[in-house]
């Protein structure tokens, strides 16, 4: 892409201008001549076809077309300067990159990011979400949020929290529910992994029935909640991550049984170095599973 040319001298004239009402004042301002600064401002408006200012006997008065253009190079000018005066100070802008299982940046990291970025103003946080299949390298993540054990091969694996799983639906379906021998006859909604419900009918203390897993096979807690919505069954999903749609009333939980099949990790691949944002980001990550921050 070749850029236009931008008479930047000109532009910076009227702009200094047109805040004094002065060419005079504007010429201190650049520490110029104040005939420079006519000049270059005269050269702007031939280049426009258009007077930008009025020249008075005691000063300048904006016409319709100065009016026009000053917001947005008063706008600009304010940018590079805030800019500049953050790059001096050793506040220039980073990008994160995070790959997270959508469950978790739903239920959990998205309602608290906003909390991050106050206190991280100058990191600017790239959130893409999976269901649980990643690949870092290449991707180019900084980290990854997922659900497992914590054992991926070439990672560095910080163990952020549990996430029990139980049986959620809607209310008229909990309804119907009264102890959970009753699941046996229901539709049941599972992820990929097979042994889910057979784990949890063990907890409960429930002898499974041959076809728990004939039902409808999800690769996301997200869309297997949807279902549940929808009446479609009854959902074995992490309480924590769906805590809106239980306060909410749209969602049960009709029993308080629960199992733990793994925990949710933020990861990073132990090849890449942490950045000043990474490490900003894993210290706040850190922060927020103190019972304080619950």
């Amino acid at each position: 892409m070749v850029r236009q040319f931008l008479p930047l001298n000109g532009l910076r004239a009227f702009e200094a201008s047109a805040r004094h009402l002065s060419f005079t004042r504007a010429a201190i301002e650049l520490c110029v001549t104040q005939a420079a600064v006519s000049q270059q401002v005269k050269s702007l408006e031939k280049r426009l076809g258009a007077a930008l200012f009025q020249r008075l006997p005691r000063g300048l008065k904006i016409t319709a077309e100065g009016e026009a253009l000053l917001p947005t190079l008063t706008n600009s000018f304010d940018q590079m300067a805030i800019t500049l005066d953050r790059i001096e100070a050793g506040q220039v802008r980073e990008l994160l990159f995070l790959g997270v299982v959508g469950t978790f940046a739903v239920g959990w990291l998205l309602p608290r990011l906003s909390d991050f970025q106050q206190q991280h103003p100058f990191i600017d946080v790239r959130v893409s979400t999976n269901n649980n299949r990643v690949d870092m390298a290449a991707e180019g993540l900084d980290f990854a949020i997922r659900f497992g054990s914590g054992s991926w091969h070439g990672t560095e694996a910080l163990r952020l929290f549990d996430a029990p799983l139980s049986p959620l639906c809607t209310p008229k379906l909990a309804e119907r529910l009264r102890s959970p021998a009753d699941l046996v006859e229901a539709t049941l909604l599972r992820s990929y992994r097979a042994d889910e419900w057979s784990t949890w009918f063990a907890a409960a203390n429930v002898p499974p029935a041959a076809q728990i897993n004939a039902g409808i096979v999800f690769d996301s807690s997200l869309a297997m909640m949807e279902a549940a919505l929808q009446g479609l069954g009854i959902a074995l999903a992490p309480p924590s991550m769906f805590s809106r749609h239980l306060s909410s009333g749209a969602i049960r939980q009709p029993f308080p049984t629960t199992i733990s099949l793994g925990s949710y990790w933020l990861t990073r691949l132990q090849s890449r170095p942490p950045t000043a944002a990474m490490l900003a980001f894993s210290d706040w990550m850190t922060s927020q599973m103190s019972p304080a921050s619950q």
